[in-house]
C-alpha cells in the first residue's frame, strides 16, 4: 500500500492543524493505521494508532487530550487532528499501515512524512 501524508506546516504554539494520509494500492480497511513522529536528533516516537474499523484508538501520553486520530475508510484516509500545539510537537510526522500497536515494527508500510513546525 502506498501512503501519502500531507497537511504539515508552520504554526504558532496553541494553534491547530490536521494531517491527512491517503492510501492507495491495497484494501485500506485491512490495516490498522498509525502516526509516528521524529524530531531532529531524536528517535521515531509513537503518536497514535487506530484499528481497521476505527473502533479502537490509542494515543501516546504526550498527545492524549490534544491530538485525535481518525479514519475514513470510504476515502482510504487517516487523519490526525492536532490541537493546542506545543513547540515540542515539532517533528516530521509519518503515517503507517500495519497491525495495531505502538511499536514501529508492527507497521509494514510508511508514508514519506510531513513536517510540522511549531513556533513559540
Amino acid at each position: 500500500v502506498q501512503l501519502q501524508a500531507s497537511g504539515g506546516g508552520l504554526v504558532q504554539a496553541g494553534d491547530s492543524l490536521r494531517l491527512s494520509c491517503a492510501a492507495s494500492g491495497r484494501t485500506f480497511n485491512n490495516y490498522a493505521m498509525a502516526w509516528f513522529r521524529q524530531a531532529p536528533g531524536k528517535e521515531r516516537e509513537f503518536v497514535a494508532t487506530i484499528s481497521q474499523s476505527g473502533s479502537s484508538v490509542y494515543h501516546s501520553d504526550s498527545v492524549k487530550g490534544r491530538f485525535i486520530i481518525s479514519r475514513d475508510n470510504a476515502k482510504s484516509t487517516v487523519y490526525l487532528r492536532m490541537n493546542f500545539l506545543k513547540v515540542e510537537d515539532t517533528a516530521v510526522y509519518y503515517c503507517a499501515a500495519g497491525r495495531l500497536g505502538p511499536n514501529p515494527e508492527y507497521y509494514d508500510y510508511w508514508g514519506q512524512g510531513t513536517l510540522v513546525t511549531v513556533s513559540s
